[in-house]
């Protein structure tokens, strides 16, 4: 299944635009409960005016809230920026630091945040365990755990830890293109021969295929039947 998800998914990566490790983590707290396209949208003007961990810290509230509202509850995440900004300031000179146990301690990161930072940030190997990469590893029986860390711990037994970062973004990949949560597109998938769970959605082609998503729609359906 990895294999047909390296195939399937060459260029998956990280969906949050970014520039550098402080951005990447502004941008991830402000993806909950948002879209990735529509925090992209808003982090150039942010990332504009708020370059340094300082300038998050020292934040004019009004005006930090404007340009994130947006993303949707932008007044607990602009707390959550300001607290953040601050954190590092007082703690981290400023600079994202680079290991887990030091990331969990910050405002608005959690293991899933710090793991998204250590692997796209850094290079440093990280499972992302989010919606969709639990979602869709319990459904194809790698593990049956429903808590994240338990998730995170499971799956990275399976595979090296060198995979561990492309692994999260090809299943997140997945999980947005093809295998949807009501209605997965099992008949237009190409990792339909080894899934347990075919047939939770439709298995015709004609009819999977058309819920198939994504700028690799084309790729993934060429895919299927070889």
């Amino acid at each position: 299944m990895k294999r047909r998800l390296d195939e399937a998914y060459p260029g998956a990566h990280c969906e949050l635009d970014f520039g550098s490790p402080l951005e990447l983590v502004v941008a991830v707290v402000l993806s909950a409960q948002t879209t990735d396209v529509r925090v992209n949208e808003v982090t150039p003007a942010l990332f504009a005016r708020y370059r340094t961990a300082a300038d998050y810290a020292g934040a004019d509230r009004t005006e930090l809230e404007e340009l994130i509202r947006p993303t949707g509850f932008y007044r607990n995440k602009a707390s959550a920026l300001m607290k953040l900004g601050a954190a590092l300031v007082e703690r981290f000179d400023g600079e994202v630091p680079r290991a887990l146990d030091e990331l969990v301690t910050l405002p608005g990161v959690g293991r899933k945040t710090a793991n998204v930072v250590l692997g796209n940030a850094f290079g440093i190997p990280g499972i992302t365990v989010d919606t969709h990469f639990g979602r869709l590893v319990r459904r194809w029986r790698w593990t049956e755990h429903e808590d994240p860390v338990k998730v995170e711990h499971a799956v990275g037994e399976l595979f090296p830890a060198k995979d561990w970062t492309m692994l999260s973004h090809r299943v997140i990949f997945h999980g947005r293109r093809v295998c949807h949560a009501r209605k997965p597109a099992c008949g237009a998938c190409p990792l339909a021969r080894d899934c347990p769970s075919f047939g939770t959605g439709p298995t015709e082609f004609a009819e999977a295929a058309k819920l198939v998503k994504g700028p690799e729609r084309e790729h993934l359906l060429a895919m299927v039947g070889r």
